[in-house]
């Protein structure tokens, strides 16, 4: 990777107090018309204060002054989304779940996002505790490549900002970030506020000393500040040197800051689990006192300060009054943005809110050269999109010099270099996350997961990125290809040989593909690199290096639609159904069982071809589906519901299914021919259903 420039460190932000105590005031009058108003009249149905964590917030937030800026909070961070620019209507409307606001009533209120066209942008926020800091570090990744990769110098002195509470430091999420920022050098500040609880469990039980600042202080490669954020001149004098250092292109920076925790973790909470003392202590704690120390009569007169927060309490009256004319949003439309959709761009994310254009696609092959096996085709195609697309880039573990543990991605880090094609750390959240806000930042990011197993450990990634365009209502997408080899090969285990597609079918807003084929992979793949959605590139590590599964190289303008099978092979006895290495074995078994089998290769999971499968067995009077998964809950089941509910009357022999037992792959090879379906069985159960 080429040397990073350093940005030229920004003067810090001068402290606008009148406006920081404006919006403190603000915040306050929400909170509490939320509690004396809105919930007891079931308008708000889940309400999280801040009091306490306020005025750090605000400060933090006016210092997000570069337009490439972007900050990723948790539920208690709405006093740095006034800071953004926020409406106050926006705010109480998205929590009674109205249209408009932060996601039109789809997601809770205090989960948000703000695409901000104007400043600093808030990305959108996770429900898990610790899921926002791996998509923010993937964000400070982006910034770094659209200065030293693309040459864009509007990124210069941005950087990525993620608010968390004290109890978030203990999860997956935020090592992974951590890792991430400080070998990568990445413009990342971590916001840590210390209330000293997670819900109701004490720091002492989520931190050893209860204070990660002490603990990471010898952490290499991170600023670390400590110190108190309920003081508003320390607060905002630690806020302005952190911010400046990672402005400065000096690598990211941990703050944490200890605030108190005014109200329980949710108005539900009513805190019983903390002494009187402990309550006493807390509420003289309060920041809002000591602004108001720190500026009057300093800065504004008593009088001043009373008016400033009277007009703060009457903009939030009139706020919900305007918030709660507002309509619920209409319930024929809450299944729009799965996926993206003709003619309604998201707000951000993705390659074509970037002026991308896609060059010239056929889904007519045009055959060259030699046969190749799926090896070969895939990374021909990555090759490809990386030469036509500089926002592509290719990461995970050992896909650099390594080339992958299939050797897919060989040459291409020679070629394209370390910024483009990378290894990362061995976390897959890391890998998924980073992926997430690269993707919002408007690149086409490419993941491996190894192994399908191991990409457990990233599921909860793998959810909020697939749901982001649905819960935003089409303010944000992240659109990536993630590529995860799948199946078994020589041999199975639990670990190495799984296939499991359908957890993936079944997480909204991805498209699955899993070719059988060289040929089918680079058009399917190449569809999944120019589009606006993410996929889950299923390589079966069976077909990878299959003779069967080898295609000549179909050119560099083949691309195919999703959703499209394929048939296979004609036939007038039977439909099969299979998809993957299933593929291959069902053409066997149709030869060995001597059947006119009308073989339909799936070839995209989500969306599925229904139309193909339904017209076929209107043909044929009968259907046979074969998958690797195991049959409990497969993908097979959901196609066997179907063909049921609208072909019943078609059929002349019940739905048939062939899959694995419920159980893991087996290890060795007899046990793993065992449980697979095999061409011999697939042979006697296509004649037993012909001759029902």
């Amino acid at each position: 990777m080429s040397a990073k420039p350093k940005s030229a460190p920004r003067p810090a932000v001068e402290t606008d107090w009148r406006r920081v105590a404006e919006l403190v005031h603000c915040s306050r009058a929400m909170d509490a018309i939320e509690e004396t108003t809105l919930v007891p009249g079931k308008k708000i149905f889940y309400q999280f204060s801040a009091r306490g964590h306020d005025m750090a917030q605000v400060l933090l937030g006016l210092d997000l002054t570069h337009p490439k800026d972007a900050v990723c909070g948790y539920y208690r961070s709405r006093p740095i989304l006034l800071s953004l620019g926020v409406a106050l209507e926006d705010a109480l409307g998205s929590a009674m779940g109205r249209a408009g606001g932060y996601s039109d009533g789809r997601d809770i209120g205090v989960v948000f996002n703000y695409p901000n066209a104007n400043g600093a942008s808030a990305l959108p926020m996770c429900g898990g505790v610790g899921a926002q800091y791996t998509p923010t570090a993937g964000y400070a990744q982006a910034i770094e490549y659209h200065k030293n990769v693309l040459g864009d110098r509007a990124y210069d002195g941005a950087i990525g900002v993620v608010l968390g509470g004290d109890a978030s430091v203990a999860t997956n999420g935020f090592w992974a970030a951590l890792t991430m920022a400080t070998t990568l050098k990445l413009p990342m500040l971590f916001y840590v506020e210390d209330n000293g609880y997670g819900i109701s469990t004490p720091s002492w039980l989520q931190t050893p000393g209860c204070n990660i600042a002490a603990n990471l202080a010898s952490f290499q490669g991170l600023k670390v500040l400590d110190g108190d954020g309920t003081d508003p001149e320390e607060a905002a004098s630690l806020i302005g040197e952190a911010v400046s250092h990672v402005r400065g292109g000096n690598g990211p920076a941990l703050l944490h800051l200890t605030v108190p925790r005014l109200q329980g973790h949710s108005f539900q909470d009513t805190q019983a689990y903390k002494s009187k003392d402990v309550v006493d202590a807390e509420w003289a704690r309060d920041p809002l006192p000591k602004l108001k120390a720190h500026v009057v009569p300093s800065l504004l007169s008593e009088k001043e300060w009373a008016a400033l927060e009277e007009q703060a309490k009457e903009r939030v009256a009139r706020a919900a009054q305007i918030a709660d004319q507002r309509p619920v949003s209409d319930p024929t439309l809450v299944t729009r943005f799965v996926f993206s959709e003709d003619g309604a761009l998201q707000d951000e994310g993705g390659l074509w809110n970037s002026g991308y254009n896609a060059p010239r696609a056929s889904d007519t092959p045009k055959p060259e050269g030699a046969r190749i096996n799926m090896i070969t085709a895939i990374r021909r195609t990555l090759d490809h999109e990386l030469a036509v697309n500089p926002r592509v880039l290719i990461f995970g573990e050992d896909v650099g010099p390594k080339g992958g543990v299939h050797g897919v991605t060989l040459g291409l880090q020679e070629k394209y270099g370390e910024g483009r094609v990378f290894d990362t750390s061995l976390s897959e959240e890391g890998i998924i996350g980073r992926a997430v806000g690269m993707a919002i930042a408007g690149l086409m990011p490419v993941p491996e997961i190894q192994f399908r197993k191991y990409a457990d450990p990233a599921c909860e990634q793998i959810n909020d990125c697939g749901t982001m365009r649905w819960r935003t209502a089409n303010r944000f997408a992240a659109p990536m290809v993630v590529r995860m080899p799948v199946g078994f090969f020589k041999c199975g285990d639990p670990w190495h040989s799984q296939t499991n597609e359908v957890q993936f079918v079944h997480a909204p807003g991805w498209r699955v593909a899993c070719p059988s084929n060289a040929e089918d992979a680079v058009g399917l793949l190449r569809t999944a690199l120019r589009g606006n959605d993410p996929v889950m590139f299923l390589e079966h590590r069976n077909m990878l290096d299959a003779a069967s599964a080898r295609r000549p190289y179909p050119g560099d303008d083949f691309a195919l639609p999703f959703g499209v099978a394929k048939r296979v092979r004609e036939g007038s006895d039977i439909t099969v159904v299979a998809w993957g290495a299933m593929v291959e074995r069902c053409e066997a078994a149709a030869d060995a069982a001597g059947v006119s089998a009308d073989i339909i290769d799936l070839r995209t999971l989500a969306p599925w071809d229904s139309d193909a499968v339904l017209a076929s067995v209107k043909r044929t009077h009968r259907c046979f589906i074969v998958h690797e998964d195991i049959g409990t809950a497969g993908f097979g089941a959901e196609i066997a519901a179907v063909v049921a509910d609208r072909a019943f009357l078609d059929l002349d022999a019940p739905i048939a299914r062939m899959t694995m037992p419920d159980i893991p792959s087996p290890h060795h090879p007899e046990l793993m021919e065992w449980a697979l379906p095999s061409v011999e069985r697939l042979a006697a159960k296509m004649q037993e259903q012909v001759a029902f």
